[in-house]
């Protein structure tokens, strides 16, 4: 097989992989009103839940990490599909706080873990050439998007044709496609994931990652991108229906967050390879800061959401990456999965927060104002706290391989 068609398959399959879970994790606040009609559990414990599954995707992923540099990516995938089918088709089910936690919170989301970003681009990251691993990050990221893109629409469909627990199940059923798509990331048993040996630790080089100031400028950057998204994804539905438009612009706005993102992720994925990539995240979240003052000032028509979402979605996931861009410029590619994992525990322990804080402020303020409000100081902050990463510009570093 030559090296290119090589390339392509490894990007492909793992672009499909996250597109499926992704997708799925993301369509979860369609079913948020339903699930609180049906079940009476509250707006705020199913937020609850749904947070605490942003705490738990971002808490396993440096593990599964770390299981994927030993026992290999496919069987963390397949593993992981198996979960995320069963936490999604067992939802609907639960009557009580602690079976929707459990669900939601905990068997869903290492599910969707094991299908993450930081899984994949650990397993195609470290048989590519560096000058193809900024596009092929920003063209797996795209993936996720385009899963955004086809399953909100495509839940919502389901939700009003054939209801909202046959949707959940369908969408249970489709987890379970990750696990042909992501044959081809199979390691061979000749250079399978114990084929490292001498270096350094995975142990050492965590704790050379954790006293380097750019490291901690990620994890801050990213704790702000996880907070805004799981906010959205959540309660964008939410506040739809507190401007009496229909069900079916937040799906619609869903899909165009998708779609613009896709095109977000591919051109940071591109001018990743002659700029700095802290100037491209400082610029992304920049823009993210005036999308959503942009949007309060506005009058919230469909017009209105579907424009937003449109240049919200150009820096939806186009943090991801520059991101583990910058982790394997700075650290090396040999322990990504983990590293940039840490840092997406950052981004997730801030999904917790936008996810849970959300449900309190509609509850106890009966708006999201306040939420929105939060959303600009921390992406004003996060453009700025990136600034201060040390990278050298790619042209030297090209020079100097």
């Amino acid at each position: 097989m030559s090296a290119k068609r090589k390339y392509w398959m490894l990007a492909i399959s793992a672009a499909l992989v996250l597109a499926v879970t992704a997708g799925l994790r993301n369509a979860l606040g369609l079913f948020v009103s339903p699930l609180n009609t049906s079940s009476g559990l509250g707006i705020v414990t199913i937020s609850f839940a749904l947070a605490v599954g942003q705490f738990v995707s971002g808490a396993t992923q440096p593990i599964l990490g770390a299981l994927a540099h030993r026992i290999g990516s496919y069987r963390i995938i397949v593993l992981s599909a198996f979960l995320l089918a069963a936490g999604l088709a067992l939802t609907p089910f639960m009557t009580t706080s602690f079976g929707l936690i459990v669900m939601l919170g905990i068997v869903t989301a290492i599910g969707t873990s094991g299908g993450s970003f930081s899984i994949l681009i650990g397993a195609t990251a470290q048989r590519l050439p560096p000058e193809r691993r900024a596009f092929a990050s920003g063209f797996i990221n795209a993936g996720s998007s385009f899963g955004q893109f086809v399953f909100a629409p495509v839940a919502q469909i389901l939700i009003t044709a054939f209801g909202w627990l046959a949707a959940l199940l369908t969408l249970a059923a489709a987890a379970l496609s990750t696990i042909p798509l992501a044959l081809p990331l199979r390691e061979s048993k000749s250079a399978g994931p114990a084929a490292h040996t001498g270096g350094i630790s995975l142990s050492e080089q965590t704790l050379l990652a954790f006293k380097d100031r750019s490291y901690w400028c990620l994890h801050a950057g990213f704790f702000t991108c996880g907070f805004h998204i799981a906010f959205l994804v959540t309660h964008l539905p939410g506040e739809v229906e507190l401007c009496g438009l229909p069900a079916s612009v937040s799906a619609a706005s869903l899909a165009i967050i998708g779609l613009a993102n896709i095109a977000g992720s591919l051109s940071v994925g591109v001018l990743a390879q002659t700029y700095r990539m802290k100037f491209l995240l400082f610029w992304v979240y920049g823009i993210r800061a005036l999308a959503i003052s942009l949007y309060l000032l506005a009058p919230h028509t469909a017009l209105t959401f579907y424009v937003f979402a449109a240049v919200l979605g150009v820096s939806w996931l186009a943090t991801v990456p520059p991101t583990a861009g910058l982790v394997g410029k700075l650290f090396g590619v040999r322990y990504l999965a983990t590293l940039f994992g840490l840092t997406f525990l950052s981004h997730q322990i801030g999904g917790f927060f936008g996810a849970w804080l959300g449900g309190i402020a509609i509850a106890s303020t009966g708006s999201y104002n306040w939420m929105w409000y939060a959303d600009i100081a921390l992406a004003a902050f996060a453009a700025l706290i990136n600034l201060p990463i040390r990278e050298e510009h790619p042209r030297l570093a090209a020079a100097a391989a």
